[in-house]
């Protein structure tokens, strides 16, 4: 197992001693995921916080009816995790699944507690990376209320400039909130756009 992936994320807040890297080590699991496969599930407490070395995750809750709506994704280099069922040890109202075959490192709580006593700095860069991710929410609640789908696909885009050619539209729309259909129509706006420039 490798987490270098993992040591080399952390170092672009701070870097590690020796030491430091050998004691992450030995709290941390490595997991290959096949697609299709949850981490978490609704009515779970989430367990890990989870780190992607390689693949594609989604979060999602499901509401009354049954209609899926995805919350988060992470690729490459990213974290994902319900992270007040985490903390609290209550049962999760979201789904975390693997869109595609995954390979991840997982950090349980008490490991996580552990580390923190005893890699200070690791308190501090999770710091950093949780006011990243509610920063990403406020802005993307504020995206919700305020701008109109194609805004919010642009967005979508600078955000995650690889996801568009790696998810179904089905999953894109349902985190944008539109219909795929609609989605379809903004693609062909957008192309058609793009081909009148190159004309003009």
């Amino acid at each position: 197992m490798t987490i270098q992936p993992l040591i080399d994320h952390f170092e672009t807040c701070l870097p590690l001693k020796e030491s430091d890297k050998n004691l992450l080590e030995s709290r941390v699991n490595h997991r290959s995921i096949k697609r299709r496969q949850f981490i978490l599930q609704e009515g779970f407490p989430c367990k890990h916080y989870t780190f992607v070395i390689n693949g594609c995750f989604r979060m999602f809750g499901v509401d009354a009816k049954g209609t899926e709506h995805n919350i988060q994704f992470a690729i490459e280099n990213d974290w994902i995790a319900d992270i007040g069922s985490f903390h609290s040890g209550k049962p999760s109202k979201l789904f975390i699944e693997a869109i595609e075959p995954s390979v991840i490192l997982q950090i349980e709580q008490q490991d996580l507690y552990f580390l923190y006593t005893n890699l200070p700095k690791l308190n501090r860069i999770f710091k950093v990376i949780i006011e990243n991710k509610y920063v990403e929410l406020q802005n993307r609640v504020l995206q919700n209320i305020s701008s109109t789908a194609l805004e919010r696909y642009l967005t979508f885009q600078e955000q995650y400039p690889t996801l568009a050619l790696r998810l179904p539209n089905t999953q894109i729309a349902s985190y944008l909130g539109i219909t795929p259909e609609f989605l379809s129509k903004i693609r062909k706006d957008i192309a058609s756009e793009s081909a009148n420039l190159k004309l003009s």
